[in-house]
């Protein structure tokens, strides 16, 4: 059985997609003192600062995607690399 058997490959994102389902609970809770905190703060000015909060989330949020991604392109170039080498050998 390989890693890219169809069976197995299906299961295994279906048991990704449990486990993201069962942790988005998890993931939308929030203590309610610091949402009311990041609600009503505001600089000496009267600015509202949970903007910058807000940013400052997205950016934590975002960054194991693109390393996920940076990753995932690095093994696909190894892959495809390695494919057309063992295909030109086999061809030539």
């Amino acid at each position: 059985m390989t890693f890219l058997d169809k069976k197995s490959f299906l299961q295994r994102i279906g048991l990704l997609i449990l486990f993201v389902a069962y942790q988005i609970p998890a993931a939308m809770s929030q203590c309610a003192m610091c949402k009311a905190t990041a609600e009503t703060a505001t600089d000496d000015y009267g600015n509202v600062i949970s903007g910058g909060i807000n940013t400052g989330i997205v950016y934590m949020m975002g960054m194991p995607y693109i390393l996920l991604a940076i990753l995932g392109w690095v093994f696909y170039k190894d892959r495809i690399k390695g494919f057309l080498k063992d295909f030109m050998e086999i061809h030539s």
